[in-house]
């Protein structure tokens, strides 16, 4: 139904970015690949095309020269996905088995990662205070789910996870087995005592892939929210106006809250934004009236209606599957949608030929929220919050439609070049 060429490469993004850090490590070789100056070290931001990376975020751009008077066009998306996190001392024992504890991290349908033949991968920070990702070659832990013997009422009471007792995953099934920084070092190809820190987190290693008879849909992990990532930076890599100054920001940290350092909550977008703008002559003033200008589109998946449970949309704003980028509003400012940054938006849409769908919760249903309010909050700048709609959101495997990131890349190319 999709282009197989672009879906291949966000196939193959899913597959290889297990965290938010190995979303950085994506694209930054791709963007370098495509001509983009690694700016992370450099005093001054003056390269027309560049990117800085921090942690599990980068931030990317094209800003010609002499043109930032028209304000940024701006694409912010997130690097992180709920999921299962091992805990700094995880290693546990019970009878023959050798467990793993984990912290929850956002807010995972826990059920979905029962039964799943697990990874680990994360980053760890060497004594020479380098850092050095890892990813297990193979699946190595699972959490087992209660047989039905010993929980008869499950299928009519629902499943209840106790979140500390019921999410140890077991790894080992000999006494006195290897602990968890012994497997790391071994993994990571480095004495133990070389690791100064670590950072590792489960991952179910089934493979993203094309699924129903037409293949038009796309199952995988952490569809929310890499599937704006790859189009945000594939929309940047691919624009060809190279007259509009354009801005892609990757920030990890969403699910919880985004408050941190790499967090959109964070000054690292301001920073960069005002450093491009340094780097081109411009003053504090000429920086806070560029800002005036700018606009900003916050990319985030939306809910799809379920075919099982349609009750849960308002009909009127219920996107499909397929059919388009959804805007998202909603009056609370959960969503940064307005009758004002709207229009740009919109007007990227039809000059892509691009459908769009719309999405407000229920008025008794609670909606979530994204990076968008709180990038318009710290930089004052005009913000709509889109996103293609997808199910299982926050599972440990999700599903999207083929059509739709291309749709959402497509929009996003226009919006850039305006």
């Amino acid at each position: 139904m999709s282009d197989s060429a672009p879906i291949a490469t966000l196939l193959a993004q899913l597959d290889a970015s297990p965290t938010a850090h190995h979303v950085v490590g994506w694209w930054r070789k791709n963007l370098t690949n495509a001509g983009f100056l690694d700016c992370s070290l450099l005093d001054t931001l003056s390269a027309e095309k560049g990117f800085v990376c921090r942690g599990g975020a980068i931030i990317a751009w094209r800003v010609p020269q002499e043109s930032l008077h028209n304000g940024f066009r701006i694409v912010g998306a997130h690097s992180d996905s709920p999921g299962l996190h091992i805990k700094p001392q995880p290693n546990k024992q019970h009878a023959n088995m050798s467990l793993l504890g984990v912290e929850v991290y956002g807010g995972p349908l826990l059920n979905s990662w029962l039964d799943r033949d697990l990874g680990i991968a994360g980053h760890v920070v060497l004594q020479d205070g380098s850092l050095q990702m890892f990813t297990s070659n193979s699946p190595v832990a699972r959490i087992s789910q209660l047989a039905i013997h010993l929980d008869r009422d499950v299928n009519d009471k629902g499943l209840v996870l106790d979140r500390h007792q019921h999410l140890n995953a077991l790894w080992l099934t000999s006494d006195g087995g290897q602990e968890f920084d012994q497997w790391l070092a071994k993994t990571c190809g480095v004495n133990k005592s070389d690791i100064r820190a670590s950072s590792a987190q489960l991952f179910d290693t089934q493979k993203a892939s094309l699924i129903g008879a037409d293949n038009s849909l796309i199952a995988s992990a952490r569809i929310d929210n890499q599937a704006s990532c790859w189009a945000a930076m594939t929309a940047l890599i691919e624009q060809s106006d190279t007259t509009s100054p354009s801005v892609v920001a990757l920030f990890d940290h969403e699910e919880v809250g985004s408050s941190s350092a790499t967090g959109a909550a964070g000054p690292l977008l301001e920073h960069v934004l005002e450093r491009l703008c340094f780097a081109t002559g411009l003053s504090r003033q000429d920086f806070i009236n560029v800002l005036a200008k700018s606009h900003c589109v916050s990319a985030d998946n939306a809910h799809a209606v379920h075919h099982n449970y349609p009750e849960r949309h308002d009909s009127n704003h219920s996107p499909l599957i397929n059919r388009g980028v959804v805007i998202k509003s909603n009056v609370g400012q959960r969503y940064a949608t307005s009758a004002t940054s709207i229009a740009p938006f919109i007007d990227a849409c039809a000059k892509a030929n691009v459908p769009i769908q719309h999405f407000a919760s229920r008025n008794n249903i609670a909606c979530g929220s994204t990076i968008g309010p709180i990038t318009a909050t710290r930089l004052g700048i005009d913000t709509i919050d889109v996103g293609i709609p997808q199910l299982s959101m926050h599972s440990a495997r999700e599903v999207c439609g083929s059509q739709d990131p291309i749709y959402l890349r497509d929009a996003l190319v226009a919006y850039l070049a305006r």
